[in-house]
């Protein structure tokens, strides 16, 4: 068995229902994070269609929202969401705004104590990259 994401009449995803049920699961964590609708419709008949303009400025929300926190575990507890919805993104040929997430990154690294800090943005974005060929149907 399994779900089918889609734009219009185009399939974007089409995970297993687990993967499926973990997604929906985080997209309704994240969406009370953000404060914003994802744009992803509740199921109904194994789809969910997606709103792009939606989407997009959820997208565009959850990067900020992430770029934002220097909590450790929270980093770590939301980049796998986070890079699964960048995927998605990338699948349905959404602009994604990289500028904030850039911002908040070069401010961070410039105060940072830590000398050894890593520059996430490009590594989730590789992650995100990866991701898509697991994705795409």
């Amino acid at each position: 068995m399994s779900q089918y994401y889609k734009l219009g009449g185009q399939t974007l995803w089409n995970p297993s229902n687990g993967a499926s049920r973990l997604f929906m699961n985080q997209v309704t964590v994240y969406q009370a994070e953000v404060g914003l609708p994802s744009g992803i419709s509740p199921t109904e008949a194994d789809e969910c269609q997606i709103d792009p303009i939606a989407f997009a400025a959820f997208v565009d929300a959850l990067l900020a929202w992430h770029s934002k926190t220097r909590h450790a575990v929270m980093a770590t507890l939301s980049e796998g969401f986070v890079a699964t919805v960048l995927a998605l993104a990338e699948i349905a040929n959404i602009e994604v705004s990289w500028q904030a997430a850039e911002r908040a990154e070069s401010h961070y690294l410039r105060t940072a104590s830590d000398p050894h800090a890593k520059e996430w943005a490009g590594a989730l974005e590789q992650k995100s990259r990866e991701l898509v060929r697991h994705m795409a149907p």
